[in-house]
C-alpha cells in the first residue's frame, strides 16, 4: 500500500510517481489542506438522540492523512490509471477509489488555482 510517508524518502520514485519533488509537493501541502476543510460539509443536526460508537470503534480510514490524501490524487492526475489498479496501490476498493477521486479532483483544481499553478487555456 502507498503511503506519504514511505514513499518520502524515495526521491526517484516520488517524482516518477506524482511529477513533484516533495519540496514542491510541501508547499502544495498547506494550501490543498485548507481548501480540504473548506469542502468539508456540515452534517445536519439531527433531533433524535444517536447511538454513539466506543472510543476507537468503527472502520480505520484507508486514506487518513492529508498527506495521503494529496499523494493519492496527484499519482491519480500523473498516471491516470484505471480506478481499480489505483485502489489497489491504495487499499482502496473501486467504488472507494470513484469517491476519493471525485471528492479530491476539485479541491486539487481550486489549491493549483489558489496558488496560481494552475495552467491557461486558451
Amino acid at each position: 500500500m502507498l503511503r506519504y510517508v514511505e514513499l518520502k524518502g524515495k526521491p526517484k520514485e516520488f517524482l516518477a510517481a506524482t511529477g513533484l519533488t516533495d519540496e514542491e509537493f510541501q508547499v502544495l501541502l498547506p494550501t490543498f489542506e485548507k481548501c480540504y476543510q473548506l469542502s468539508a460539509k456540515p452534517k445536519p443536526k439531527t433531533s433524535k438522540k444517536k447511538k454513539q460508537r466506543a472510543t476507537g470503534g468503527g472502520r480505520k480510514a484507508k486514506l487518513a492523512d492529508i498527506f495521503d490524501k494529496l499523494l493519492f490524487v496527484l499519482i491519480y492526475q500523473k498516471t491516470a490509471p484505471l480506478q481499480t489498479m489505483h485502489g489497489l496501490q491504495f487499499g482502496l476498493s473501486q467504488p472507494q477509489t470513484n469517491y476519493w477521486i471525485h471528492r479530491l479532483l476539485p479541491i486539487l483544481q481550486k489549491t493549483l488555482r489558489d496558488l496560481g499553478m494552475k495552467p491557461e487555456r486558451d
